[in-house]
This record gives C-alpha cells, structure tokens and sequence, in this order.
C-alpha cells in the first residue's frame, strides 16, 4: 500500500451568511479571496501554491455549518496568537487556549467562525 501525495485535497467551509463568512476569513487571515460561482453557487476561494492543499467558503443548501464536523486547520501566519487577534476583531470567539504541540510541530488553536464553524489554526511557531 502506497502513501498519498498529500492527505487533504481540497476542503470547503460552509456559510450561512456568504458575504459576512468571505468579509470574516478576509479580515482574520489577512488575505484576499477569490470569489467566483461554481455550479450556480457562489464560493471564494484561498489562494495557494501547488502543491499546497485549496479550500473554500462555500454556500448552498445542502452545506450547514457546525461546530461538532470536521475540523480543518488553517495557516495561521506569522503565528496563532496574531491570528486569533484579527479573528476576535473580525468577530470570531476564540474556542480554549493555543497548545504547543509535542516534537516541535508547531501550535494550534480553535475558533468559531461568524457562521458558526469550528475551525483550528496551526502555525511552527508562536512567539
């Protein structure tokens, strides 16, 4: 049995809200999504470099945010802490406190996004 390339594929984050939930992960990660329609639906985009993994805000009626389903994590640069800053500006709420991961993997932390998504942060450092 053979190992994947790269684990995720692509990854989207349902909105309820489209307009607040591309506004809220604008502000909170400090980039510019790309906002298109893909099969009548609106999504936006992160922008990335192969063979890094995409993703999306996405909105339609089968997707419903939650704070229970998979968890995602996302780049947090230059570090968590900076992240969960312009997350709370943007009015996200910050979920439980940054932990330091074992073997030098780095940091994570939680957040709720505006539509009500349970989202992690991962950055290798946070100092």
């Amino acid at each position: 049995m053979s190992a994947l390339p790269k684990v995720v594929a692509w990854f989207e984050i349902p909105s309820v809200d489209f307009d607040r939930a591309v506004r809220f992960y604008e502000a909170a990660l400090d980039v510019e999504l790309n906002r298109q329609e893909f099969g009548g639906q609106p999504i936006a985009t992160f922008g990335y470099e192969e063979p890094a993994t995409g993703g999306a805000i996405v909105h339609g009626p089968s997707m419903k945010p939650a704070a229970d389903g998979v968890t995602v994590y996302l780049n947090a640069q230059p570090t968590v802490n900076v992240a969960l800053a312009r997350i709370e500006r943007a009015g996200g709420k910050t979920d439980g406190p940054v932990i330091e991961l074992p073997q030098d993997i780095g940091y994570i932390a939680f957040f709720i996004d505006t539509e009500g998504n349970r989202v992690g942060l991962h950055s290798r450092t946070n100092g």
